[in-house]
């Protein structure tokens, strides 16, 4: 195994990017150089060349796929993996033909880069020792059992001392602030400011004057200077949730604000800069609100350089029970255990509403449970309906209702009036199995 350390090109006019890059090369045990255009990509490899060239497609001057053509004159050798975006793929394929060894889709998936660059380099790079990220110790409030979660945490804290825009994607409530927290936490600038914002939340007629701020008498109301958003972030971060609500005419200002370091308060003829790192969010799709016009795909593909999507709560189980217990003990404020039927209710639930439901339910359950242990009836009636089928009942009682599902039900309709449409929709069930439940209930044992 070769001890000689490789040494890559990182070309891209974006700072950020080659930070990126860059960053995560170096990690590896790379050498890394950097050139922000083609012609001093160009004029970096006949004075000293590399060993692999990461290569965006996208460059001022003279393009990607141009620089790959002189290059290949006089080092018709040298590997070169092309960077692109979703937009340039087919020139991408395209210049396979002319040389490249391989192309990465952005926003750029760090492990398909890992093993792309092994692979350019060749078995002597793939056989060398790759050292993981050290990654900083968790805060106490982060819980990360599945691997799903691990894997993001681990890319965290690669991408996190960078100032690369992040976009962090996922249903509501899987946890993208808590994630953006610990981005921010793991940053270059931890001890700044980490200010959140709700795109969805703002009205749409302060919400330039909220981002950019406003000098006095702007507008009517106006009656003092207001530094909004970003100047609150500088030397920070700005975490703008549910980013895909920017209404469509203010995404330009975001874009040159992202692009230029600098912001124009409304009311104000004088740009001011600011030096904030930007995490966005969202819910949504937002390569299908680009295609329907929604979103300005420039903008998404500048906020967009990492992406972190969350999965639902319903496809990273092994995160529940530690969550669970993690919330328990933030509600009681003492030593609280949930039985193995409580246990058993929360890992058969779907959860549809994810870490946010789940912290409810168990706030719920931590107030109704007078002890130290929380059971079925203490969750909330559309979680402990299902202990019944989960509880491991006898053989003999099986088809019937367990008295916890008994319970729950009798209490929920009397919570209800005696409603059974409404029961029947707090107990997350169909009116007509409801029906059937009331009839085992009042069907005496045999």
């Amino acid at each position: 195994m070769s001890e000689r350390s490789y040494t890559i090109l990182v070309v891209d006019d974006e700072a950020s990017q080659r930070e990126l890059l860059g960053g995560f090369a170096a990690r590896l045990g790379y050498r890394v150089r950097e050139a922000a255009s083609g012609e001093d990509a160009l004029e970096s490899i006949q004075r000293e060349p590399p060993d692999l060239v990461l290569l965006d497609v996208r460059l001022p001057g003279i393009s990607g796929i141009e620089t790959l053509g002189r290059l290949r004159q006089f080092a018709p050798d040298l590997p070169v993996l092309l960077i692109t975006a979703f937009a340039d793929l087919r020139q991408a394929v395209a210049a396979m033909k002319g040389g490249a060894e391989d192309y990465l889709a952005k926003p750029v998936d760090l492990d398909e880069l890992r093993a792309a660059m092994a692979d350019a380099l060749g078995a002597a790079a793939a056989g060398r020792p790759e050292a993981d990220p050290d990654t900083p110790p968790l805060p106490p409030d982060l819980v990360c059992e599945s691997p799903a979660m691990r894997r993001l945490v681990a890319t965290i804290a690669v991408v996190a001392p960078s100032k690369a825009p992040v976009l962090i994607t996922g249903e509501s409530g899987t946890g993208k602030e808590v994630l953006a927290r610990l981005i921010h936490a793991w940053s270059a600038q931890p001890d700044g400011p980490l200010v959140a914002a709700n795109c969805a939340s703002l009205p749409d007629s302060l919400i330039e004057s909220e981002l950019f701020g406003h000098t006095k008498g702007a507008f009517t109301g106006a009656s003092e200077t207001r530094q909004g958003f970003f100047r609150a972030a500088h030397g920070g971060t700005l975490f703008l949730d549910e980013i895909a609500e920017l209404p469509l005419h203010l995404q330009p200002k975001l874009l040159r604000a992202l692009e230029t370091g600098q912001i124009m308060p409304v009311g104000s003829d004088r740009p001011v800069a600011v030096d904030t790192r930007l995490i966005a969010a969202t819910n949504r799709d937002l390569e299908k609100e680009v295609a329907e016009g929604r979103f300005r795909d420039d903008l998404y593909y500048r906020i967009n350089v990492v992406e972190l999507a969350i999965q639902p709560l319903c496809e990273r189980r092994e995160d529940i029970t530690p969550l669970a217990r993690h919330f328990a003990g933030e509600f009681s404020g003492g030593p609280v255990r949930l039985s193995p039927q409580a246990m058993n209710c929360l890992l058969a639930y779907p959860w549809s509403g994810n870490v946010r439901e789940l912290r409810n339910a168990i706030q719920r359950a931590c107030l109704l449970s007078r002890g130290d242990v929380i059971l079925p009836e203490h969750l909330p009636p559309k979680i402990a309906v299902l202990a019944a089928h989960q509880s491991g009942a006898p053989e003999e009682s099986r088809g019937r209702l367990s008295q916890v599902e008994r319970a729950t039900i009798l209490a929920t309709l009397q919570e209800c009036g005696g409603n059974r449409t409404q029961a029947a929709k707090k107990l997350g069930i169909s009116r007509r199995a409801l029906i059937y439940k009331i009839r085992d209930i009042e069907t005496p044992d045999v």
